[in-house]
This record gives structure tokens, C-alpha cells and sequence, in this order.
């Protein structure tokens, strides 16, 4: 398999490139602003090429010099309409032109959470700016390539020695070094990196189409997950505050658990919980 990694500078596209280089896939990735450190955990036997996925050609341009058979768009733009949105659909335009197969990373955030739980046959019904641009790129990808896969996941967690966003802020808290509670009416599904990147390689190399839900089976307030990760890496779960959601400003997605099961029958990965893979320090 010849993959190309959009977002491979990110925390799931490092974790993507490592686990594609292990398994023998001959493999390139992208970056937005300059290619990773190969000198800290990134392996060297990746071609590296820039993307900025709000130019309308670059992405066919990529494709065309790297030649993939497999692309997989882990790109993070956050709440960036041109990068998240209008850049998966150009994503999905140029594997359409090319032929090869492409997997859609997208998220739970396309969901409210006035339904609580989710499966597969959900549709989008987002409440915030981030959530609506996965759900345009979700609803671009499936129309102009037809046999691409729509991963949506939830809250990625590291093994405590690269750090993802999540736990980056459990740090930064109980150290004080920002303000901020962790909400204990917001739910997700967290899942750990390593357990994603696997299970996204082995739906690469499958031939299943549409959307599926990665995400690990248990259900955690954010807060919940903050203590888990505080515990792991030997913090004080007691130094983070706590807060609700809907006491704020602004609304947010509250309980959105994504429902695996029919993914997971289909996968030999297993999706373990936070609650098992937070249970252990990092080695």
C-alpha cells in the first residue's frame, strides 16, 4: 500500500506514519507549515510534502507527484471553514479525479448531543462552527467519492509521553499555568491513539465504504477523563476544577457517545476504554 497521510505533522497523523512505516507501507504525509523533528519520535522513512489545504490546487498537485493508492485525511483545522470544510472537499475531489481510496477522518463533534448516544446511521446536526465544518466536509467526501470511508471519532488520547491537546490541558491546569474547568456535563468517548491509527490502517486496507464510528466504549464526563489522566501521570486529580457547560455563554455539544459496535465487529483492533488504557503509567 502506497499511503498518503494528509496531517501527518498532527498528533493522529505522527502516530499514522509511525505504525504505516512498522507495517511496511511505502508512505508520504503532509504538513502545513514545516515538516516535523525526524529527531523526535517521527519515523525517517517518510516523504514529507507541504499542503495547505486552502489552496484549491495544492491537494491534486500532491496526489499527482506522490501517486497514492491510499490517502487518509487526518488533517486538523479546528473551526477553519477553508481548512477543515472546503479542504476536505478538496481532499475528496482529488482522490475522486485519481481513483484511489480515501479515509475521511471526521468527528462526534457533527453531533449535538440531544440524542445521547449515536451509531452509523445518525445524521449530522452540529451546534457549533467546528462541528458544521466537519459535517460540509463529511457531506462533500461522501458525494464526490462514493467509496471513501467517513471515520468519525471522539477525544484522542496519547500514552502520557506525547501528550495530545486533552491531556495537555489536565497539565496546564493543575499546574495553573491556565484558566479553565473540565466540564462534568459534557460526555464523550474517548479513544487512545494508538488503538485509532490501527484501526484506521486495517480500514484502509479493507474495502468497506460509508460512515463508521471509532471511539472507545466507555462514556466519560470530561472531567471524569481529566482525573483518569491526571492519575496516570502521577497529578493531583484534586487541583482540577470543576464546571458545567450549560452554566457558560456558549452552547456546546453535551452528551455525545458515539456507539462503535457495529465498527467494532468488523475490526480486528480492539478499542479499548479510558478506563483500561488510563489505568496504567506511562512505560
Amino acid at each position: 500500500m502506497r499511503l498518503l497521510i494528509i496531517g501527518g505533522s498532527g498528533f493522529l497523523g505522527g502516530e499514522l506514519a509511525r505504525r504505516a512505516v512498522a507495517a511496511g507501507h511505502e508512505t508520504c504525509a503532509t504538513y502545513a507549515a514545516r515538516p516535523p523533528d525526524t529527531r523526535r519520535n517521527v519515523p525517517p522513512d517518510v516523504s514529507w510534502h507541504a499542503l495547505d489545504l486552502r489552496d484549491p490546487a495544492r491537494p491534486a498537485e500532491v496526489m499527482a507527484r506522490v501517486a497514492p493508492s491510499v490517502v487518509v485525511n487526518a488533517s486538523s483545522g479546528g473551526p477553519d471553514w477553508e481548512v477543515t470544510a472546503e479542504g476536505g472537499v478538496r481532499v475528496a475531489a482529488a482522490v475522486a479525479a485519481r481513483g484511489c481510496r480515501l479515509v475521511h477522518v471526521s468527528s462526534d463533534a457533527v453531533f449535538s448531543g440531544d440524542a445521547g448516544r449515536y451509531d452509523e446511521t445518525c445524521l449530522p446536526d452540529p451546534v457549533t462552527p467546528y462541528g458544521a465544518a466537519k459535517a460540509a466536509a463529511e457531506t462533500g467526501v461522501r458525494l464526490l467519492a462514493p467509496d471513501a470511508v467517513v471515520v468519525r471519532t471522539s477525544l484522542i488520547i496519547g500514552d502520557g509521553r506525547s501528550l495530545s491537546v486533552h491531556e495537555q490541558h489536565v497539565h496546564d491546569l493543575v499546574a495553573g499555568a491556565r484558566d479553565g474547568v473540565l466540564f462534568t456535563d459534557v460526555v464523550r468517548c474517548p479513544v487512545q491513539v494508538a488503538d485509532l491509527a490501527a484501526a484506521l490502517l486495517e480500514l484502509a486496507a479493507s474495502e468497506v465504504v460509508g460512515v463508521r464510528h471509532v471511539a472507545g466504549p466507555d462514556a466519560l464526563t470530561r472531567h471524569e477523563l481529566g482525573v483518569l489522566v491526571a492519575r496516570r501521570d502521577g497529578l493531583d486529580p484534586a487541583r482540577l476544577p470543576a464546571g458545567r457547560q450549560v452554566d457558560g455563554a456558549r452552547r456546546g455539544a453535551l452528551d455525545v457517545r458515539l456507539d462503535s459496535r457495529v465498527t467494532r465487529r468488523g475490526l480486528r483492533t480492539r478499542l479499548r476504554g479510558a478506563r483500561e488504557f488510563l489505568a496504567e503509567p506511562p512505560t
